[in-house]
């Protein structure tokens, strides 16, 4: 791998976004391509084939000329991890690479509004399918491929440690990834690699409209930077700090990038 290029600290890597088509998915796999990282770009469903070319073609205009890929795969469905790492390790292949993923990045998540009274068998499948299990099979797909001083980035919420009416599934599956990064810190950090989780707070974007309002509303009120909701930007520069060499010291840890909402 060759030496990076001063103000690309990621370059000869490449990393894996999941649920990457638009949102902070998106952001983090622009913002990895800025820093000189090749980005693999995970989405699901066919309405978002069209974002995702967007995506890639964002990175690969930028003036380093970063490649990126976007692969089609539903997380919901158990064997689709190890089909998407055997796309990206043919790509990598194909363009002179190792079959080495430097980082990966498990942003790919659901979130469900319903009380506790109407939730269903289904609905909690549906939710922990994806925002649990399909982090854990998608890591452990890409495991024999994760390099040394590898970075796994999980994105988890801030509704992991809050209580929130109506998104008691979210929360919990949510929770879960927390204990999820503990223990894979815990398991490889032998060789170097750091396990961390990122907890956003309400950030605008598609997702948010889909939560209650005087939610995001008190949540506002009780952000001590400007009272506002965040940015994908902001978010993506935490993730962009994690995946670099910089936060080598940093694992097990979950980051709240919520403007103070959450205090850690």
């Amino acid at each position: 791998m060759s030496s990076p290029i001063s103000g690309l600290p990621l370059q000869g890597k490449t990393a894996i976004v999941t649920g990457a088509s638009r949102g902070i998915g998106a952001g983090v796999a622009l913002e990895l391509g800025k820093r000189g990282c090749d980005v693999i770009i995970i989405y699901n469903s066919p309405k978002s084939a069209e974002l995702s070319q967007e995506v890639v073609s964002r990175i690969t205009s930028l003036p380093h000329h970063p490649k990126a890929l976007a692969i089609r795969g539903d997380l919901r469905e158990p064997q689709a991890p190890e089909s998407i790492v055997e796309t990206a390790k043919s790509w990598l292949i194909a363009n002179g690479r190792q079959d080495k993923i430097h980082i990966l990045v498990n942003n790919a998540g659901m979130e469900l509004v319903k009380r506790l009274g109407e939730i269903t068998p289904e609905d909690f499948a549906s939710v922990y399918d994806i925002n649990v299990r399909g982090t854990l099979l998608m890591t452990q797909a890409v495991l024999p491929y994760l390099s040394e001083r590898g970075r796994v980035i999980n994105i988890s919420s801030v509704g992991a440690r809050a209580g929130f009416p109506g998104l008691s599934i979210y929360c919990s599956s949510k929770a879960a990834i927390e204990g999820l990064t503990r223990s894979w810190a815990a398991e490889l950090g032998h060789n170097g690699t750091t396990v961390n989780t990122v907890n956003p707070g309400p950030v605008q974007s598609e997702m948010l409209d889909n939560i209650p309002k005087e939610i995001i509303d008190a949540q506002k009120k009780a952000t001590p930077i400007q009272n506002r909701v965040g940015t994908v930007e902001e978010v993506a520069d935490v993730v962009g700090w994690l995946a670099g060499e910089e936060s080598r010291w940093i694992t097990g840890q979950t980051i709240s990038a919520s403007g103070g909402w959450a205090m850690y």
